[in-house]
């Protein structure tokens, strides 16, 4: 197991990681910015523009002090990372409102990121330990805005295909956010800022 996970470690894998993401956010975009070109809902583009920056964070993250060796982390990390970009944009809405909540979870998500810069990784890693920004309310600020944009995203654009993507990405997200914590417990430092920082998702909730 600890080979297959050096293995997607290894520089070759990340840039191959890099491509397919390449790849994915090309067709992700493209669907987002042709549907507020016809439409002109602007949540498209404000979605889309989320998705990009975390793309981008991936891609100059800094290098990790010591990054978890499990092959499951890595798998993981990897199918919720992609999963969004599986999103499309639908016809059908359950609440066509939710497109504000929707803003809500991608300004949350840009917030978050630019609080976690260049700490921002794909898997769980040993990087600077951000307790500043939103990283002082909850301990996962930019899980948190997936889940909320995510819901959102799938009631402004109900298909059976966005509800599969759904759920499958809130149940890695939370199976990855349990997992990442075990592995940054290690650090003394981390379960300092555990003890100041209660909840991981939403305050008094989780």
């Amino acid at each position: 197991m600890e080979t297959f996970a050096n293995l997607l470690a290894s520089r070759r894998t990340s840039v191959l990681t890099g491509l397919a993401m390449a790849c994915l956010w090309g067709i992700f975009a493209s669907a987002h910015v042709l549907a507020f070109l016809r439409g002109g809902d602007w949540s498209y583009l404000l979605f889309c523009s989320a998705e990009t920056l975390a793309a981008l964070f991936f891609i100059v993250r800094s290098a990790p002090v010591s990054v978890s060796a499990d092959s499951r982390d890595w798998l993981l990390a990897i199918a919720a990372t992609f999963a969004p970009f599986f999103f499309s944009p639908s016809d059908m809405a359950i609440w066509p409102g939710a497109r504000y909540l929707l803003a809500i979870g991608s300004l949350l998500q840009i917030a978050g990121l630019l609080s976690l810069n260049r700490s921002f990784g794909l898997v769980a890693a040993q990087r600077a330990i951000k307790t500043g920004g939103m990283y002082r309310l909850v301990r996962h600020p930019v899980y948190a805005s997936y889940m909320v944009s995510s819901s959102a995203y799938l009631l402004t654009n109900a298909s059976p295909g966005n509800g599969v993507v759904y759920t499958l990405a809130m149940l890695m997200l939370v199976a990855r956010l349990l997992r990442e914590e075990r592995f940054l417990a290690a650090d003394v430092r981390y379960r300092v800022y555990m003890r100041q920082v209660k909840y991981r998702l939403l305050p008094l909730v989780f």
